[in-house]
């Protein structure tokens, strides 16, 4: 069996956990036969983008649907709060607009502000969805459509094989693929304890530059954001601002 079938089989055989796939592989554990129907990539294949072989941890395997060649194109996250506020969905609308025209927009198909990325990047240009489950399960459902059209015309990924459910854990593991995919992060909304700011932070491990909406003050669902400010990222201000980047 070819290494790349066999690091697929060890994927399905331990639904996808990365130590025991990496033990099974320092082993050359035998590898238990599996229909596996997906398309995938493994870190032993051409098509591997190197940009994910500078993680600490990088994914094994990637299962995808859609158009895998954006992978190697130039990429850029945009991430945010489950919970949208207006503001929130109006300024990703706009930074996701002009950022279309650049990049591939790279987000994690959750709801609220990665749904706002996707949408954009279907109606302009290019995305990405990073998931945290298998490819057919489609979490949360209330993104069916976005799911179906990224399928088709742009790219979801995971690390996870089919049947595989969304966990807790999922989640902050996947957005290190996020930052490593990603030129630059953008972040336009946050709270302080949230999946976002964990983007942020493997996306700074990697010397990533962050970029940052700022919130009135006393905006709980934007403090994030003005607190990454506070740190060191930059601040966006204009659409001008974002034609430079």
């Amino acid at each position: 069996m070819k290494l790349s079938k066999q690091i697929a089989c060890y994927a399905y055989e331990t639904s996808g956990d990365w130590d025991k796939i990496a033990e099974k592989i320092k082993n050359n554990d035998e590898a238990k036969s599996f229909n596996i129907k997906e398309n995938y990539i493994t870190i032993v294949d051409e098509l591997y983008p190197n940009k994910l072989r500078e993680l600490r941890f990088p994914p094994w395997i990637l299962f995808y649907e859609g158009d895998i060649s954006l992978l190697n194109q130039k990429c850029i996250g945009i991430v945010g709060s489950r919970k949208s506020l207006d503001y929130g969905i109006q300024v990703t609308k706009m930074i996701a607009s002009v950022l279309s025209n650049k990049y591939v927009l790279v987000s994690g198909l959750a709801k609220g502000i990665d749904a706002v990325v996707h949408e954009v990047g279907i109606g302009k240009g290019k995305t990405i969805g990073v998931l945290g489950c298998g490819l057919d399960v489609e979490y949360p459902k209330c993104n069916h459509v976005l799911y179906e059209e990224m399928r088709k015309n742009h790219l979801l990924i995971s690390e996870y094989p089919h049947f595989v459910r969304p966990q807790k854990w999922h989640f902050p593991w996947r957005n290190r693929i996020i930052a490593a995919l990603s030129e630059k992060c953008i972040v336009t909304q946050a709270k302080i304890n949230s999946g976002t700011m964990l983007t942020v932070n493997e996306a700074l491990n990697l010397n990533k530059d962050i970029y940052c909406v700022p919130y009135p003050i006393n905006e709980i669902e934007g403090e994030g954001c003005n607190l990454l400010i506070q740190q060191g990222a930059q601040i966006i201000v204009s659409v001008d601002y974002l034609s430079e980047m």
